[in-house]
């Protein structure tokens, strides 16, 4: 299983980004992604993870209204965009496939992980 997130870069507070993780390698639709960032000196921490289908999202209280999270099935690929960007958004930013086809907010939940993506937010 391979995951390639891409869309991270540098933005200006109030700003928006769009992540993107493209996934290969497994029956994309059969399992749970989730999206973690981990800020210096920071542990990694849940932002968003959604259910197999779709129709169900958790969200970190952190970036909830801010943030939305939704997948393609069809393309094998999980988006976060974010909206309304803060200095404390700044991370690397991990998309994770789960083991199963619920969305979790826990880390163990999940089986792999993409190689990571830099969001820097200016103030």
């Amino acid at each position: 299983v391979q995951l390639q997130a891409s869309g991270g870069g540098l933005v200006q507070a109030g700003g928006s980004l769009r992540l993107s993780c493209a996934a290969s390698g497994r029956t994309f639709s059969s399992y749970a992604m989730g999206w973690f960032r981990q800020a210096p000196g920071k542990e990694r921490e849940f932002v968003a993870s959604i259910n197999s289908l779709g129709g169900r999202r958790y969200y970190a209280d952190s970036v909830k209204g801010r943030f939305t999270i939704y997948r393609d099935n069809a393309g094998s690929t999980v988006y976060l965009q974010m909206n309304s960007l803060k200095p404390d958004d700044t991370a690397v930013y991990y998309c994770a496939l789960g083991l199963y086809a619920d969305a979790s907010t826990v880390e163990s939940r999940y089986a792999y992980w993409g190689q990571g993506t830099q969001v820097t937010v200016s103030s």
